[in-house]
Formats: C-alpha cells, structure tokens, sequence
C-alpha cells in the first residue's frame, strides 16, 4: 500500500456527456444554502452547514470510504454534518453536482473536465485522493497488442478516465475506434457498472478491458493477462485517478466548511499512512455495508491496495496530457481556461497551517 502526501508534479464532449446548461441550475441550487441567525445582542452566527457528499464504491475512492468508516469526515466538519450519495458513473455524479444534490464529490479527472466545461466552472477540483491503479487486463491468450485487432474490450463508461487511456493507447498501437463500437479495436464502455465488465470478462464475452482497482484485480485473478500496467506510461508512475470537486457556489458560500471538509481529507490520507492494515479494514468494511456491497477477498483487496497512492496532490500536469489524449481520440475540446479547474487556496491553506509543502495547479 502506498500513501503519500506529495507535491505537484476526460470527460466527453460537451454535447455528448449531455451536461450543458445546468451551471445556471448549480448557481441557483444547493441543499446547503447559508441563513444566519441574529442572537443577544444583534450578533449573527451561522447555523451548521450540511455538506452533501458523492463518491463512488471504488477502490480509488477509498479516502472517501475509510474517511467516513472512521468519523475523521465527521470530527472535522463540525459544527457541520454530513450526508453522503454513491454513483456508479461520473454523467450522475456530475448533474448531482451541477443540480446542488450534492456540494463536493470524488471522481475522476475526465468527469471532473466534464463538468467544468459543460458549466463554464461551476465545479473546480480542490484536491487529490489517488494515484494509480488501472490497466488493461486481457484473457490468457492475449498477450500481445498485435493480438488486439477485431477483439472487443470493455471500459467503465464512455469517455471516462480508463476509457480515454484504452483509446489513446489503441492510437498509439495503430489501431482506430469509434464511440459506437465500431474500429479496428470494438471498445465496449459499461452502461451498468464496474461489476458488470468483471462479469462480462470472466464469461468471455469480451476479451479484455482498460479497469481501475479493485476490478483490474479481480479480472486478474480470474485468469487474466495484464497487457498494459498504466504505471508504466507515466513519468514515475503517477497520474491523478480520484480528484475532489467542489460546486464554485458551495466554496464561495462555505469557505471555511470546504476548508474543513479538507482537514478531514488530510487526517484521512494521515491515518492511511499510519494505519497500513487497520485503513484497508476500515474501507472493506464500509464498501460491504453499501447498498449492494460485498466485502472483497483478503487476496483481492490485499494486491489492488498495493497498486495505488492516496495523495491529496491532484497531480494537475497529468490532467493536461490527459486532456490532450482525448482530444486525439474525438472526445473532448479543452476549454480554453484548463488553469480554472483548480482552486487549491483551501487545500494549501490546511497544509500550511500542518506546516507542509503546497500542491500546485497548472
């Protein structure tokens, strides 16, 4: 297991994704609206702010999961509350967030561009989660991409992080798709979850797929070859996989809820450091209590914890290359502001105050 508190090193078109038009929405909306209350005296005092929180029951989105699992969210925020929401894809996550059902969530980079372009920055990334964790795993057979023409493959969504890697690294074989299916490569994105792609792997009815943790793992212990380790395609084997987004209305209304709520991110990423066997625990634990959940195996959650990095670096030179691989694919046009996406003032502010190096942006 690695776990780091480092320093700096898509989403579909707009059209596509289907997201334009709701950051007026995302102005107007919010569950977590401020109010203030007079007291003795004609003072005001702001009554505690419910944070609405998304995240998905993935493996790299386990500071959301052990964060929650150790009430480290909870001490933190307070005064303020927590309530949570899970997706299974980042298009839901993203209209949760552009419609104020929810003010801050975990997802990946692709969907996070997603919803600052289709918005014009309604939404900006405030911090890291993880790093790594993704690959293509193939069937036994497979070992070679000269093997890959005419197959079928599958991704978690269409035009997500893994998905825009699949494609790029298809390019850069040679080989050509299409968001239909079509190409010398038929590229499968999943309309019903992660689990299915596993199921659909081990029955054979596609012969691979471009998965992150812990689903690369248990497509690996069914007999799978790892054809591409992601790792290996970045520079020291970093790349942002779980950012931290935030609603622009929210952080400007909360500041300093955000700012807590960011507390919580770094005590988490503290105790996973800390905690090498309780943290990995405390996450199955929580991910078998969701609506649905079943525990991974020992085996299972042992190898795919060892392949990922919980940072709260949103490793944000990574997002730039990933914008430009899927502009090469057709399915993103980088908006002219990228810098925007980020606002790290909270997340820098919490550092500083631990005495710690600040994250950059682009």
């Amino acid at each position: 297991m690695k776990a780091v508190m480092q320093r700096g090193n898509l989403g579909k078109r707009v059209g596509v994704v289907g997201l334009a038009g709701l950051a007026l929405v995302a102005a107007a909306c919010g569950s977590s609206s401020k109010t203030t209350a007079s007291g003795a005296g004609g003072t005001t005092q702001s009554p505690p702010v419910t944070v609405n929180l998304g995240y998905f029951p993935n493996l790299t989105h386990a500071p959301a999961l052990v964060g929650l699992a150790e009430g480290i969210f909870a001490k933190d925020l307070a005064p303020d509350t927590l309530t949570t929401q899970t997706f299974s894809a980042g298009p839901a996550e993203n209209q949760a967030l552009l419609t104020g059902s929810i003010d801050i969530g975990f997802e990946g980079p692709s969907s996070a561009l997603s919803a600052y372009s289709s918005s014009h920055g309604a939404v900006a990334i405030i911090a890291g989660a993880a790093s790594g964790g993704a690959g293509l795993v193939t069937k036994a057979s497979i070992t070679s991409p000269s093997q890959l023409k005419g197959t079928t493959l599958g991704s978690p969504q269409l035009a997500n992080t893994q998905d825009v890697a699949l494609r790029y690294w298809l390019k850069t074989q040679g080989y050509t798709t299409t968001t239909s299916g079509g190409g010398d490569v038929h590229v499968q994105p999943s309309a019903t979850g992660n689990g299915t792609v596993v199921t659909e792997f081990k029955s054979g009815a596609i012969a691979g797929a471009w998965m992150p943790e812990p689903y690369e793992t248990e497509m690996l212990q069914a007999g799978g070859h790892l054809l591409v380790n992601e790792a290996n395609l970045w520079p020291n084997g970093q790349w942002a996989t779980t950012n931290v987004v935030v609603r622009t209305a929210f952080l400007q209304a909360h500041p300093a809820t955000v700012q807590r709520f960011l507390q919580g991110l770094v005590d988490t990423i503290k105790y996973i450091q800390a905690n090498p066997a309780a943290a990995p625990t405390a996450f199955n634990a929580k991910y078998a209590s969701l609506e649905g959940g079943k525990a991974l195996s020992s085996k299972v959650l042992t190898q795919a914890w060892a392949d990922l990095t919980f940072t709260v670096d949103p490793l944000a030179s990574t997002l730039e290359t990933q914008v430009a691989h899927a502009e090469a694919v057709g399915l993103l046009k980088a908006p002219s502001n990228l810098p925007g996406i980020y606002n790290l003032t909270p997340l820098n502010t919490v550092l500083a105050a631990r005495g710690e190096a600040p994250v950059a942006g682009l």
